[in-house]
């Protein structure tokens, strides 16, 4: 269905503004659909990155300016998703030795063990949003995207 039909529009729309809206109301469905995969497991998209960043490191720690700077939602608020983490055991947070006002986080085996039960339901969500885009399609959007972002 075409932008103008999902949003009921009558009047006549811009293609820039047909992008943009076709964008916006893309992003939602998408976030939505995500965002239900998520709910059994009681953490939003915005847990589910912090834990995804942290299982990237391995072990190590990570403090909270390097996993704001990783976070797809730029605007989160950091401090206050990894208090949720925490009361979940999901993750462990301890002050950097060398620099008391730093502190640093990692991810506990409760955290991996929710990302590994995740990971094949995101793997097959994925596959369900692009399933109809040939690979050749997928790579034209990943570059028009990109290309969005260049401003």
């Amino acid at each position: 269905m075409n932008i103008e039909a999902e949003i009921k529009s009558t009047v006549k729309l811009s293609i820039t503004k047909k992008v943009m809206l076709n964008l916006t109301f893309t992003r939602n469905f998408i976030s939505d659909k995500f965002s239900e995969l998520l709910k059994p497991y009681e953490i939003s998209s915005e847990q589910y990155n912090v834990l995804r960043i942290l299982r990237g490191q391995k072990g190590k720690h990570l403090n909270m300016q390097d996993i704001q700077e990783r976070m797809i939602t730029k605007n989160s608020n950091t401090t206050r998703l990894i208090d949720k983490l925490l009361l979940k055991d999901m993750v462990k947070r301890n002050t950097c030795p060398n620099n008391r006002r730093k502190i640093e986080v990692n991810i506990t085996q409760k955290g991996l063990d929710v990302l590994s039960e995740l990971d094949p339901i995101i793997e097959e969500h994925d596959k369900i949003f692009t399933k109809n885009l040939s690979n050749l399609e997928l790579e034209q959007l990943n570059n028009l995207l990109e290309k969005l972002r260049e401003i």
